[in-house]
């Protein structure tokens, strides 16, 4: 549809994905599931000074307002950190520390640990933060399930020498998980993942279609998850953003991308679509 001299195709979108895109706005339930970092917001060298996407922002809480969806906020960061960079709609779901901490809305209990997995975080920390002094532009992030090896700052061989060491110092503790991500290394004592945290809310929500877009190698658990058999009538959609291989249907090169695709998605999915005031409306 034309919008006029303001009219815009999203270059980011292949004709494919705008189909699929299209296609999932007509499902009955929709969950709309992203990742934060180098997803709805551009990767950062601090991650303190994270922001998402505006038109993205803007896009995903006009979603949440949108009758048979629910839209949720899938990350690594522990939720009080997502709450700060994000700050989500309240309708918005979030899972923090890769499926380790959830809110589900008031009265959602929060993460706790028992006592040997209280001590061996204590352990983890420790050894973590003594790799970090040991390589500059290294840094050490505390999770409540989790203690996390910050490399990006750091040369790429600096990096690779401390990555390594903490595996070597970590990977024959047991009890604790090791995950891996875009130059972070995460020790977590809670065995979870974005692929059963996506599990977890599709069981909690009924039967839904799921759009879920990630940009990281722990978003491979939940685009596994997906069902995009033929067989179905609303097939769940996978997006990966930026390079690397991916178990996705679709790629997108970044967040301004996603930030495309959610416009689309609410200009489909909106009552008002055929309004030419719908904000949205440009394609």
């Amino acid at each position: 549809m034309s919008g006029g001299p303001e009219a815009r195709v999203p270059a980011g979108l292949t004709d494919e994905l705008r189909a699929a895109v299209e296609h999932l706005a007509e499902a009955p339930a929709l969950l709309i599931a992203l990742d934060f970092d180098g997803t709805l917001s551009p990767l950062v060298p601090h991650a303190a000074d994270a922001r998402p996407h505006p038109r993205a922002a803007r896009a995903l809480v006009s979603l949440a307002g949108l009758e048979g969806t629910t839209t949720a906020l899938v990350s690594g960061r522990s939720l009080e950190s997502l709450r700060h960079v994000a700050q989500p709609d309240p309708r918005t779901l979030l899972v923090g520390s890769h499926g380790a901490e959830v809110w589900l809305g008031e009265g959602s209990t929060s993460l706790t640990l028992d006592a040997t997995q209280r001590e061996l975080l204590d352990r983890v920390r420790q050894l973590l933060s003594e790799v970090a002094s040991q390589a500059p532009g290294c840094w050490v992030e505390d999770k409540p399930a989790a203690a996390v090896l910050h490399t990006r700052q750091a040369s790429e061989e600096d990096a690779l020498d401390a990555e390594a060491a903490a595996r070597h110092l970590l990977e024959h503790l047991s009890g604790v998980h090791l995950l891996a991500g875009k130059r972070v290394l995460e020790a977590t004592v809670v065995n979870a993942s974005k692929g059963e945290a996506l599990d977890f809310l599709r069981a909690a929500y009924g039967p839904v279609s799921v759009l879920y877009a990630g940009d990281d190698v722990t978003d491979e658990t939940a685009f596994l998850r997906l069902d995009s058999g033929a067989s179905a009538r609303f097939p769940d959609l996978g997006v990966k953003v930026g390079d690397g291989f991916t178990a996705a249907g679709f790629r997108v090169a970044s967040p301004e991308d996603v930030a495309d695709l959610l416009e689309l998605l609410f200009t489909c999915r909106s009552p008002g679509r055929g309004d030419k005031s719908h904000p949205y409306l440009q394609y």
